[in-house]
């Protein structure tokens, strides 16, 4: 699960998981953040299933 809270122009994403806990990234913008996610859910991680990678990208360009 993740979360992304919105501080002025700081944007704070946690990242909850069962295996790993919580992990915290702060960004300065939301380019540095997109920058992140693109990265994070790569294309060779989602060769498989694009259309999850589109939907995960398109959600972060919604905040």
């Amino acid at each position: 699960m993740m979360t992304v809270e919105v501080q002025g122009k700081t944007l704070i994403l946690r990242e909850i998981s069962d295996q790993w806990g919580e992990e915290s990234h702060t960004f300065l913008s939301r380019p540095e953040m997109m920058h992140w996610a693109e990265n994070r859910f790569s294309e060779e991680k989602y060769a498989d299933r694009p259309e999850e990678r589109e939907a995960i990208l398109a959600a972060f360009k919604e905040i």
